[in-house]
């Protein structure tokens, strides 16, 4: 049985590999061209050590404790030149991706469907059949390149891949290139290459209740994350709160009504910061935290927004005397 590996590298880069049910993680990655740094396949030097963050998997006994002490194995460290996967598995590489001769992945697609959702938000899509053998992490993200354009902008995808179609949300910013060429020029079946997947921010196993918050198109990632939640389901409870900044600027509200009919267990709220807002809930996303959303600390935060948002959470959480048992954030700016 082949289960899928995903190989999270230092510098933000994610390589996916299948891996034989025989085969360690170190034999697999090298059979598929990554190279992740070892000095033995004996479990003697602990070069290969990495960090499991999700799956089940076997270690095997044939390594010695001063290549992985029993204290590590708890916190999740492997030897890939000994694990063995026994599931879909998430490894995190301490090594850059260049080190470990492996790149971003490049793929071609075409416009499939590109859309004003408001004034400040653009819907878009993009199909090929490229994209069926892209794999991501819900919460990632990639890099579009502009058509017409050497330049590339970065953007979370805002669904799961199906049937080689995925999505974003990107913010309108006036002037803006990719801006520009999405309400200006695109249309179906225009070329667009991206590049990736890449970040650190995505959806961990859910082993505590979950605290989302969204601060404009930081919204995108976590509709991908719910999307997988919908899948998978979870026991535990989520609670997201999105905020913009005005009443023009919420969209996907019936899409988060949908996941919350979907998803036991989850709930969301929204917030406009305007004053003159016409939205029943005004202000920031920190005034709309209840006590129960942090369950005393033992929670599981996910922020994504501009970064006067991740530091007045951040700041928020410290003078409620709250620290979340994870706080994994991703910070974004318009580029113009």
């Amino acid at each position: 049985m082949s289960f899928q590996i995903a190989l999270n590298f230092e510098d933000g880069v994610t390589r996916f590999i299948h891996a034989e049910g025989h085969e360690t993680v170190a034999d697999a990655a090298y059979r598929q061209g990554i190279n992740i740094p070892l000095d033995c396949r004996d479990g003697a030097c602990g070069t290969c050590k990495c960090q499991a963050e999700s799956g089940r998997y076997d270690l095997g006994d044939n390594f010695i404790e001063d290549a992985l002490s029993a204290d590590e194995i708890a916190r999740g460290y492997v030897l890939t030149c000994q694990m063995r996967a026994e599931s879909d598995c998430v490894v995190r590489i301490p090594a850059a991706s260049q080190l470990c001769k492996t790149e971003q992945a490049s793929f071609e697609a075409a416009i499939s469907d590109v859309r004003q959702l408001s004034a400040s938000t653009i819907a878009l899509s993009i199909k090929g059949e490229s994209l069926n053998r892209l794999a991501f992490l819900p919460g990632q993200y990639v890099n579009l390149q502009v058509p017409g354009s050497a330049q590339s902008r970065a953007y979370s995808f805002s669904s799961l891949q199906r049937d080689g179609e995925v999505s974003f949300l990107i913010r309108n910013v006036p002037g803006g290139l990719m801006s520009s060429f999405l309400t200006g020029l695109a249309k179906a079946g225009d070329p667009m290459t991206l590049a990736g997947p890449l970040g650190s921010f995505y959806l961990r196993p859910i082993q505590r209740p979950l605290l989302l918050l969204a601060g404009g198109t930081g919204l995108a990632p976590f509709t991908a994350m719910l999307e997988k939640i919908a899948e998978q389901g979870s026991a535990h409870p989520l609670h997201l709160i999105y905020g913009v900044s005005n009443d023009f600027d919420l969209v996907e509200l019936e899409r988060l009504q949908d996941f919350a009919a979907r998803i036991a267990g989850f709930t969301f709220s929204a917030c406009v910061a305007n004053p003159e807002s016409q939205y029943p809930q005004k202000g920031y996303v920190t005034q709309h935290i209840e006590p129960g959303h942090l369950n005393d600390g033992d929670v599981d935060v996910y922020l994504c927004g501009p970064p006067p948002m991740v530091e007045a959470v951040s700041r928020y959480l410290g003078e409620q005397g709250i620290e979340p048992v994870n706080f994994y954030f991703e910070k974004f700016a318009a580029a113009a």
